[in-house]
C-alpha cells in the first residue's frame, strides 16, 4: 500500500454498526438503573453516525484527489495474448491514452511485450484470478485474444466476476470446433466473419491496426474518409498522419471505438457501438492504404 493510500485509509473512519450495537446493548440497562444521561446515549450515537457518514462521504473524493489515490474513469483493459496483432493493438490503445495491461503465456511473447514498452502482468495473474473471490485489481475489461479458442472460451467463463467490467473473447474459427468453445457464452468480439483465425490470417497477409478519429457525419466502416492516422506495427508512429486520400479502407473492419472520455467500446456479435463526436476508431485494414 502506497503512502497516499495509507493516509486515505486512516482518514476514512465513519462510525456505524459497532457504535450503534454497543449503544443499543448498554443504554437500556443504564436507563433501567436510572443513570443520569443514559437516555441520551442512543440518540447521540446515531447523530454521530449520521454526521461522520456525511463528513467522510463529502470529503472522500477531494481527499483522494489531494493524496493522489484516485483512478481515472478511462477503461483499463487487460489484453490476454501475445501474437503480433495483439501487441500492436495494445500499442494502439495505449497511444489513445488507455492504461493497457498485457499477459502472455510464452516467454518470447512476454519479451516482445516488454520491448515495445507495454505493461506486462505477472505470470501468475490469471492463476490468481481463478481463486474464489479473487479480483484483477484495477482492470476494467478483459480481452481474451490468444491463438487458442478453447483457452479464450474457458477464460471468459472463469474470469467472469474477477474484473470490474466485461470479459470479451475472440470467436472460434468454427462454432462447432473445440472442446470448450462451442459450449460457453460470454461476449464475442467483432462480427461473425472476423474470427480469431481470420484476424491472424489477415495480419499475416499484411493487414495492420489503424487509429482514426471519427469525422462528422462520416459512416464507420464504409470506406468514407473520417480523419487521419498511422498504422501501428509497420514502423510508422501512431497519429503522425497518412497521405491525402487515405480514408478507411473499404475492406477494413472496425474493431473498437475509444470514446472521448477514454471508455473502450468494442464491436461484438451484437453489432458495432454507435460512433459519437470525439471518438477514435481502431481498425484492421490493409497496410497498402497507408503507403
Amino acid at each position: 500500500m502506497r503512502t497516499g493510500e495509507r493516509w486515505f485509509t486512516g482518514w476514512m473512519a465513519p462510525r456505524g454498526i459497532v457504535a450503534a450495537s454497543t449503544a443499543t446493548t448498554f443504554s437500556a440497562g443504564l436507563v433501567s438503573r436510572h443513570i443520569q444521561g443514559a437516555s441520551k446515549i442512543l440518540p447521540v450515537t446515531f447523530l454521530v453516525i449520521v454526521v461522520t457518514v456525511a463528513v467522510y462521504g463529502l470529503t472522500a473524493v477531494p481527499v483522494a484527489r489531494r493524496l493522489g489515490v484516485t483512478r481515472p474513469a478511462r477503461t483499463r483493459p487487460l489484453l490476454v495474448g501475445g501474437e503480433d496483432w495483439v501487441v500492436d493493438l495494445g500499442r494502439a490503445l495505449r497511444s489513445l491514452g488507455l492504461e493497457v495491461l498485457m499477459w502472455a503465456g510464452f516467454d518470447e511473447q512476454r519479451e516482445r511485450i516488454k520491448q515495445v514498452g507495454l505493461e506486462l502482468a505477472p505470470g501468475e495473474l490469471l492463476a490468481a484470478a481463478t481463486g474464489r473471490g479473487a479480483q484483477l485489481e484495477g482492470v476494467t475489461a478483459v480481452l481474451l485474444l490468444t491463438a487458442e479458442d478453447d483457452f479464450n472460451a474457458l477464460g471468459s467463463t472463469v474470469l467472469e466476476g474477477a474484473v470490474e467490467g466485461p470479459v470479451y473473447r475472440l470467436g472460434a474459427r468454427q462454432p462447432s470446433h473445440g472442446v470448450v468453445a462451442p459450449y460457453t457464452g460470454g461476449e464475442i468480439l467483432f462480427d461473425s466473419k472476423l474470427t480469431r483465425y481470420e484476424v491472424s490470417q489477415r495480419y499475416a497477409d499484411g493487414a495492420r491496426i489503424w487509429t482514426r478519429p471519427v469525422g462528422t457525419g462520416a459512416p464507420v466502416g464504409t470506406g468514407a474518409p473520417v480523419g487521419t492516422g498511422a498504422p501501428v506495427g509497420t514502423g510508422a508512429p501512431v497519429g503522425t498522419g497518412v497521405p491525402a486520400g487515405g480514408g478507411v479502407p473499404a475492406d477494413g473492419n472496425l474493431l473498437f471505438l475509444v470514446r472521448a472520455d477514454g471508455m473502450l467500446a468494442p464491436v461484438t456479435r451484437d453489432g458495432p457501438p454507435e460512433p459519437r463526436a470525439g471518438d477514435t476508431m481502431v481498425l484492421l485494414g490493409p497496410a497498402a492504404h497507408g503507403a
